[in-house]
């Protein structure tokens, strides 16, 4: 089962699923039209190890909302992450039961590895 997390309005997230060939054999999830569900979150956090790896300190509304001047722990991640989809650090990528999480090169390179 090859599944993604992502933004359709995402550059970054559209630039990444041409690089790693997704097509109509993924199952694609709009996290904006279609929201995270906390058993799915759950599963993410399962595979990530924590509710901190999979948010997003570089959406807008961190600073917006002043969380940048708080210390977040787990609960607090999971629940921004449930609340406001943009919290969710994208894409999530679900390959052959491993997870990975965000677009740096280092991320996008363990993918490519993982479907070859």
């Amino acid at each position: 089962m090859k599944t993604i997390f992502y933004l359709p309005s995402c550059s970054t997230c559209v630039r990444i699923m041409n690089e790693i060939g997704v097509d109509d054999q993924w199952e694609h999830r709009d996290i904006k039209g279609n929201v995270i569900t906390e058993e799915e979150l759950e599963k993410m956090h399962e595979k990530a190890g924590s509710y901190e790896a999979l948010f997003s300190r570089r959406a807008m509304k961190f600073r917006a909302w002043g969380l940048h001047e708080k210390e977040l722990n787990e609960q607090d991640y999971k629940e921004l992450i449930l609340k406001e989809y943009t919290f969710l650090k994208r894409p999530v990528v679900f390959v052959n039961d491993k997870i990975f999480v965000g677009n740096s090169k280092k991320v996008v390179s363990a993918i490519v590895e993982e479907l070859s």
